[in-house]
């Protein structure tokens, strides 16, 4: 099997698990390498705005249970399960701009610099990101990429995964919060996943004909 066939393989493997085998666990090397692929994730301007929590703890499992309605077939058997934070507030002078680009970057920070008001330009000219919640939204964009690279990177491993979106944001929020948790005033939850081994058959993928999907400009 060539390099190609490998990748499509890989495409094929990835799965939306529903029912994850409770007994199997991720070793420590597998779940480390996830971890690695997401922390490496690109993102918009290399700010990555996520922090990944993998909740072990089972009173927070029991005390989201309800209002994550779409992740209970993972609470109830995935080895690991991961809630994604975006970042919040993020603009052309906020501290956390200055961080990424001091500690993390390297770079000296000025609000003056090209950088920033390119950064600034792009925001308020170019995507309207002009709000709170567009700020935000456009946060959890870069989230999905970390994550569609997790689960990518999970498949390689024979590893299950399963996305998530079913949930009531504001109450899981709230739930994080009172646990110390979760600074609402800085960060947001973007997306949940689940991790293990299925504990069901891979049915063959349904998708749209690549002539709906892909189209050449010449």
């Amino acid at each position: 099997m060539d390099k190609n066939e490998e990748i499509i393989k890989t495409a094929h493997r990835r799965y939306a698990t529903k029912k994850f085998d409770a007994d199997k666990k991720i070793c420590d090397k597998d779940w480390d390498t996830i971890m690695e692929v997401g922390r490496l994730s690109p993102s918009a301007f290399g700010f990555s705005p996520w922090k990944f929590l993998l909740i072990e703890n089972d009173d927070v499992k029991k005390d989201i249970y309800e209002d994550a309605w779409g992740a209970q077939n993972s609470l109830n058997g995935a080895s690991h399960f991961l809630i994604i934070l975006a970042k919040k507030g993020i603009t052309a002078t906020s501290k956390y701009v200055q961080h990424i680009t001091e500690d993390v970057s390297g770079h000296h920070f000025a609000p003056d610099s090209p950088f920033s008001k390119k950064f600034d330009d792009f925001q308020k000219t170019q995507f309207d990101l002009t709000d709170d919640r567009k700020q935000f939204d456009w946060a959890c964009k870069q989230t999905y990429i970390a994550l569609a690279n997790m689960m990518t990177a999970a498949a390689e491993l024979d590893i299950d995964s399963c996305a998530i979106e079913g949930f009531n944001r504001s109450k899981i929020e709230d739930i994080l919060t009172q646990k110390g948790i979760l600074d609402p005033k800085e960060w947001g939850v973007s997306v949940m996943a689940g991790f293990g081994y299925r504990d069901q058959d891979i049915t063959p993928k349904k998708r749209q004909p690549m002539d709906e999907v892909y189209k050449v400009i010449k």
